[in-house]
């Protein structure tokens, strides 16, 4: 009897993407898939550990989903991902009902690992591996939605980020293996493919060879049966854009005229100590490009609270730039002290009851400029992707091309369609995040 695999996924997509990853191989070893933990037989957790809450929340799964090997079938548990590469064999006491534990080097390897049932617990090479097309994926998104990652790893090193050390160095895909990837999943039905790296506009620049992701782009909007093309995680460096990839994405119809840039402060001095390349004025002169170019351009950015010695007047500017910029989106999270990053040795840590008033006084701002954003779109007709019954209730919710999934809100629906369908609609109401529509027209 073939052995069941459930395999929770924690954290961003990129890691999402990993587990997709880890499923098709397990999947054309003849395992079985299942959602049903309490039913499964190995049981994978596939974790997070960029930052203390989520180390936290891979510790409160793996202490849940270790029940199972008492109260269900359970007879292997597996810890995969992130948490692993960046605490390496420690774990094996700190959590001995953990059996293999699988870092971000070695995940490509579990059905060798199961096969093998060695007795050493602990993977944890070098992080070198870089899927392909030929790499068997399981998606777990919605059929018409999936994320394709185009590099894997990070050079930037940021002083409070431990993402270098957990993933590598920077290293891009070849073009042609990401256009096949692409062309197949399309194939599958594929209608939104979202392009992602923990850099996505470094795209290229290691392979040296002219490849870039405006080649990229311009190779991926030739693929039948994309609609939408959208780019998330992009550095905010002004030599990232060029003219070209900005009139590009300006022109064609099915990239998203919408950009995620990460600023995480507006201080220059604080932009220092974080270990950034961008300058406060490089910044500004980028976001003004951009808009003069793509005037219809959704801005998404995250910043950081309550970094080692910000002063109250830094935490000021902060908020003063972004009501100069009123980005369309905004997430920010307060500042976390990593072990080993070079940021935690830094004197003068804020108090976390400050950096909690300073984060409420953000997210508060951007939620007036959020509500006025939507507010300006009430009475617009609009293309949306429907992406299906929000509760029980069996409201529909979608997106606009303004809107990234998980992250950025939805459209709220009246009328009827199915998930999948691409519908125009009347824009009624408008909250803070979300958006009220009226379904006019289901489109073929």
């Amino acid at each position: 009897m073939k052995e069941s695999v459930c395999l929770v996924s924690l954290g961003c997509p990129k890691n999402l993407v990993d587990s997709e990853v880890i499923l098709g191989l397990l999947s054309k070893e003849g395992y079985l898939l299942t959602t049903d933990p309490f039913g499964a037989d190995i049981l994978i957790i596939n974790t997070c550990s960029f930052i203390e809450e989520a180390t936290k929340e891979a510790i409160e799964t793996i202490i849940h989903f270790s029940r199972f090997k008492k109260e269900g079938r359970c007879r292997l548990l597996i810890v995969s991902g992130c948490f692993p590469q960046r605490y390496g064999k420690v774990l094996e006491k700190e959590l001995p009902e953990v059996d293999y534990f699988v870092g971000t080097g070695d995940f490509q390897n579990l059905p060798e690992i199961l096969k093998k049932k060695p007795k050493k617990k602990s993977y944890l090479s070098k992080p070198i591996f870089l899927y392909n097309e030929k790499t068997p994926r399981i998606l777990s998104t919605p059929p018409f939605i999936a994320y394709l990652k185009i590099a894997e790893g990070c050079s930037n090193a940021c002083t409070f980020c431990t993402v270098p050390h957990i993933r590598g160095h920077y290293r891009s895909r070849k073009l042609r293996s990401v256009i096949n990837e692409a062309q197949r999943l399309a194939g599958q039905g594929v209608q939104e493919l979202i392009l992602i790296a923990q850099d996505t506009t470094a795209y290229g620049r290691d392979l040296r060879d002219g490849t870039g992701l405006e080649k990229l782009l311009k190779s991926l909007i030739k693929v039948e049966g994309l609609r939408w093309i959208r780019i998330l995680y992009s550095y905010p460096k002004m030599d990232h854009f060029n003219d070209g990839l900005l009139e590009l994405m300006a022109q064609e119809n099915k990239i998203c005229p919408y950009l995620d840039l990460p600023i995480q402060h507006i201080d220059d001095e604080i932009l220092r100590r974080m270990g950034r390349k961008s300058k406060s004025a490089e910044i500004r002169c980028l976001l003004q490009k951009i808009r003069s170019v793509i005037p219809e351009i959704s801005l998404r950015s995250s910043f950081i609270m309550g970094f080692p010695g910000e002063k109250e007047t830094q935490f000021k500017a902060l908020l003063d730039f972004v009501k100069e910029i009123q980005f369309d989106h905004l997430g920010a999270f307060k500042y976390s002290s990593e072990e080993g990053t070079p940021a935690s040795r830094l004197p003068h840590p804020i108090p976390g009851p400050l950096k909690e008033e300073r984060l409420k006084i953000l997210m508060e701002i951007q939620g007036k400029i959020s509500l006025k954003k939507n507010q300006s779109l009430v009475g617009q007709r609009k293309l949306v992707l429907v992406e299906g019954a929000q509760d029980e209730g069996g409201v529909l919710h979608g997106r606009l091309q303004r809107q990234a999934p998980e992250i950025d809100g939805s459209v709220l629906l009246n009328g009827k369609a199915r998930p999948g369908d691409w519908v125009e609609a009347r824009m009624i109401q408008a909250l803070p995040h979300d958006l009220i529509a009226r379904i006019e027209k289901v489109l073929p």
